[in-house]
This record gives structure tokens, sequence and C-alpha cells, in this order.
């Protein structure tokens, strides 16, 4: 099989083709997604909750997100391979470089930055030295200090504005991919028509080009508190590889997330 780049997923969104795409953090889950399909992963932060067994994504280091991602790129050699830029990985323009670096050394196809506008100087330089940048908004959890938590975002006229202001200035930027987490499904509507790149969705309904989930949210081994946009697809097959291919398959269809897990 041959590697999955950017072009396909610019692509599949003018084809309107869904895609699914799953966060892994190690060779063997990162092997098994590959073999079942999933052409787009995620080195997120989030291991710092669901692999170190943190409260937030803060802890977590350029030093940590590099080691799982030459774990996930030796699993799966022809995904697309993101990694999250960690909490003040990204703080100045020598940091930011130098952890783009790191990760992009280790296999990354491509680094995800949180944040707005205040980003694109960061997203300008970094693509003009062949680091292609995801923008991730909406629910940034390295923000969750500022958020007061896990809050879903862009529900008043206002902030829905910001968003997609900054959306496009990110895009003009640079920026080929973008995240969209827990914004209400017509916000996502909007950004999503309005972006020439690929957005992928996390709790903004099934209105994007793409979904990403957490592999443990998708599983049902999620601790604690389950966030409203997961769904146990394991619970409904019995065997992580037909979960797995589930998940695809409903996205593909516009499926998943349904109504139940998004947010109005």
């Amino acid at each position: 099989m041959k590697p999955t780049t950017l072009s396909h997923l610019r692509q599949w969104k003018l084809d309107g083709r869904k895609f699914a795409t799953l966060t892994a953090y190690d060779f063997s889950f990162a092997r098994l997604f590959a073999d079942e399909g999933i052409q787009v992963m995620l080195v997120g932060d989030s291991l710092g909750m669901t692999v170190q067994g943190h409260d937030s994504t803060l802890p977590v280091t350029v030093a940590d997100i590099a080691y799982h991602t030459a774990a996930v790129r030796r699993g799966a050699p022809q995904a697309l391979l993101l990694a999250d830029m960690p909490f003040m990985s990204y703080a100045t323009p020598a940091q930011t470089f130098d952890s783009a670096a790191q990760l992009m050394r280790a296999g990354a196809n491509m680094v995800k930055l949180e944040g707005g506008d205040w980003l694109c100087e960061s997203v300008k330089m970094l693509t003009e030295r062949a680091v292609p940048v995801c923008g991730h908004l909406g629910l940034t959890p390295q923000s969750v200090n500022i958020f007061g938590g896990y809050k879903v975002q862009g529900r008043d006229e206002e902030a829905a504005e910001r968003l997609l202001t900054d959306a496009l200035a990110l895009e003009a930027a640079g920026a080929q991919l973008m995240v969209l987490e827990c914004v209400p499904v017509s916000l996502a509507q909007r950004i999503t028509t309005a972006l020439s790149i690929p957005v992928i969705g996390i709790g903004a309904g099934n209105v994007t080009d793409g979904q990403i989930l957490v592999m443990h949210d998708a599983f049902g081994i999620t601790g604690g508190h389950i966030p409203k946009f997961a769904k146990n697809f394991l619970a409904e097959t019995g065997d992580i590889r037909a979960a797995v291919r589930h998940y695809i398959a409903d996205v593909e269809a516009g499926n998943y997330p349904a109504a139940e897990h998004s947010f109005q």
C-alpha cells in the first residue's frame, strides 16, 4: 500500500469522502489500526492522561511525544502521522523549530498546534521550513486552566465568529489540516465549508470531513468521565479489529457521530 499523504486528504474533501482517524501511542496498536484501514493517526498529548495517568495533558513533553511517534511510525509506516506539539513547546520561534524538528525526525509527517490567529507567524515559519501544520481550534485541552475545565466552545455568535476567523487565518498562514474539538454542529459546518483544507472533528458532529477519537474512548476503556462524543465500538463487536472496522464504516457512512454524540 502506498503512503497516505495530505494530497489524498484534500482529494477526499473534494470528493465528499469522509475518513476516520484514531490516536495511537505504540507499535502494536498502530499496526493493528493500519491493518484494519486507519490511514491517518495522531500521537496525541492525550497520552498524558490515557498512558501516563495525569489529570491533564500539561505534563507531556516533546521527548514523550517523540518516543511514542517513533513507535507508532514503526507500526504504521504508510500512515499519515500527526504528532502533537505539547504544552509550552511552541512559545517562541526557536522553541517551535526545535520541538517540530524533534517530532519530524521521530517520524511525524505533520505537527499539530493548539490555538488561534496568534499562531499564524509560527505556522508560516514552519511551513516555509518544510514542516506541515495541523491547527486545533475549539476546546484546546492545553488551555484547560484558561477555560476553567473541558467545555464546549463557540456557543454564542461572537465566540463562533472568532473561531471561524481564527480558522481562516490559520489556513491563510499555511495550515494544511484543522482539528475542531467540542463545538456546536452548526459552527463545525460553517468552518468546514469555509475552509479549503480538510477538517477533522471530535465532538463536532458528522459534518466535518473526518473524525478522530482517542483510541481508549473508541474501545470503552476510558476511566472516569466519558465524553459525550465518545462511542464504545468494542461493546458492539466484541473484537478490537472488528471495532476499528465498524468505526471506519460508521464514519464513512455519516452514522457516527450521531445526534447523541454532538453539541447543538
